[in-house]
């Protein structure tokens, strides 16, 4: 979708100023909330895909107003009403008012182990890939209301095949409770004049993951 979060491209939000790997969290909620929300996820009620679009849904203004961690509790708390988990009132007062559905919690001596074994996303080939590295593609003029991972500023851009990954579950179906519907995942190189168009940095290039149904030859 076309939310406050897909910024590439956009003025006036100043420059990016990446930190210091080491430096995580700058508060001690905020390990708070990565723990919660990664907690809540556990309970295997919603996908990765499904927690993303949560979070870009928030309304524009409140999400270009929040810091990461607010967002990713902002998106929790959606994901938690949506599902029936907790109710309006329990939010506001921060307490449960009436039992919930049981499921599962993940327990404390559980994290590490579900954390290290992850969610593979990876998927078997089922078709021969559509493209190989070298291949001029270009991206679909696209603009869907729902999930996507193809950024606003690099449709309909011609770039190069850079890598072929392999099948992964295709992310716009996957948030949305429509299967996996995996799908080739490439690597596609632009130039800056490309996205940008004149006065771009000339030497610059943007490397982009897309699925193979946001590509033509």
């Amino acid at each position: 979708m076309n939310g406050a979060q897909d910024l590439g491209g956009m003025m006036g939000f100043g420059p990016v100023r990446p930190e210091p790997e080491a430096v995580r969290f700058h508060a001690g909620w905020e390990k708070r909330a990565l723990a919660v929300t990664l907690a809540a996820g556990a309970l295997g009620q919603w996908n990765i895909d499904a927690s993303r679009h949560a979070r870009e849904s928030l309304p524009p203004g409140e999400y270009l107003t929040s810091g990461y961690y607010e967002i990713w509790i902002k998106g929790l708390e959606k994901l938690l009403l949506e599902r029936g988990l907790v109710t309006a009132e329990e939010l506001r007062d921060g307490r449960m008012r009436e039992a919930g559905p049981a499921l599962p919690p993940l327990r404390a001596e559980a994290v590490w182990p579900v954390l290290a074994r992850g969610s593979p996303y990876d998927r078997p080939a089922t078709a021969p890939p559509r493209f190989a590295a070298g291949d001029a593609v270009r991206t679909r003029n696209v603009n869907p209301a729902g999930h996507t991972r193809l950024p606003r500023y690099a449709r309909g851009r011609s770039g190069v095949i850079e890598r072929v990954h392999g099948v992964f579950v295709f992310p716009d179906s996957h948030a949305h409770g429509q299967g996996e519907a995996p799908q080739w995942l490439y690597t596609v190189r632009f130039t800056a004049a490309e996205l940008w168009g004149e006065g771009a940095d000339p030497m610059l290039t943007v490397s982009v993951d897309a699925w193979e149904s946001y590509l033509e030859a």
